[in-house]
């Protein structure tokens, strides 16, 4: 065998064994991120380059609602080895499970309103709950949300908190705001005008764009996306007076899972270069102080200065209490 083919071949079989011993990562997330306009792909591209022998695996769910019964339904035999897409909002009862493993992962370096301490979830990006609107349409939207609640003119769409984390996310905000004794009536106050309320963030929106409501619950970094990839300036988030509630995403370690891989991909999350993939690609801010991209950095440094709800200290029982609160003022 002449020296340039014997080159070859051993070029080519260390390529090949190379590749066999590359350890998969199965990494459980929501659709949106792994699909292939998201920002899933680029960051899988990225880690592998940068950790060759790992090889991520996105195994999609369409919400993280499924993803996490999933999980349940699995228990100790499930094959993931990390989960993306858990927020803020399902960490206690995702922390009483006993599914998920403490990351040993330096946070620091987090810059998140109200700050970050947990041991075992690792955020990755968050935005604000917010009323999206059309300034062509509403040259005179609500200023806070007991006036959205109030104003009869408003058509409004949001989303059902027993399937969308959005919608819990209203939940929370309502009680924060309202004194517990008047959030049955101001539930039974909205549904007057209110268009629907649909199962998920992905019908709502797009029943918002086609006309069909003058409001529509997402978050402040919404009319970003059509900025920039639309070049369109017309949609805003409704600026209110009370104090905000955050969606913070997060990415845990499954435990009784032993993959290598799974500690330098959590920690790849928080590396400049997958927050700005993050960022764009989920239309969230980054958790970090980095620079993401002119509007992002400013609507960031903006949402910095806003008062914003201790989500710490609502309880899963909480939670499922002011849900059936919400169902019964729908039914009276």
């Amino acid at each position: 065998m002449s020296k340039l083919k014997s080159s070859l071949f051993f070029t080519a079989l260390f390529g090949f064994s190379a590749a066999l011993s590359a350890q998969t990562l199965n990494v459980y997330t929501y659709d949106s991120f792994s699909a292939e306009w998201g920002a899933g792909p680029k960051i899988k591209a990225q880690f592998e380059a940068n950790h060759p022998q790992c090889e991520v695996n996105y195994v999609p769910f369409d919400s993280a609602g499924t993803l996490f019964n999933r999980l349940r339904l699995e228990g100790k035999k499930t094959n993931a080895d990390v989960v993306i897409g858990l927020d803020n909002s399902m960490l206690e009862e995702a922390r009483r499970s006993g599914l998920f493993a403490e990351h040993s992962l330096d946070l620091t370096q987090l810059a998140v309103p109200n700050g970050w301490v947990d041991p075992i979830f690792v955020p990755y990006d968050f935005g604000q709950y917010a009323f999206i609107y059309d300034k062509d349409k509403l040259p005179n939207p609500p200023s806070s949300l007991k006036e959205l609640v109030e104003r009869q003119d408003l058509r409004v769409i949001y989303q059902d908190p027993r399937t969308s984390s959005v919608g819990r996310g209203l939940v929370i905000w309502l009680n924060a705001i309202y004194p517990a004794e008047q959030v049955t009536q101001a539930w039974q106050t909205l549904a007057k005008h209110t268009v629907t309320v649909g199962k998920g963030w992905s019908e709502t929106y797009g029943a918002f764009l086609k006309g069909e409501a003058d409001l529509v619950l997402s978050y402040n970094t919404s009319p970003l996306y059509h900025l920039l990839n639309e070049q369109k300036a017309n949609y805003a988030a409704a600026e209110f007076s009370e104090p905000a509630v955050l969606q913070i995403e997060t990415a845990a370690k499954l435990a009784q899972r032993d993959n290598a891989c799974a500690a330098p991909f959590m920690q790849f999350l928080l590396e400049p270069q997958a927050q700005k993939e993050i960022a764009l690609g989920n239309v969230m801010l980054p958790v970090i102080s980095a620079e993401i991209e002119p509007h992002f950095d400013a609507l960031k440094a903006k949402q910095a200065q806003k008062s914003v709800v201790d989500t710490t200290k609502i309880s899963a029982q909480d939670l499922k209490s002011w849900i059936a609160v919400w169902q019964n003022g729908l039914t009276k």
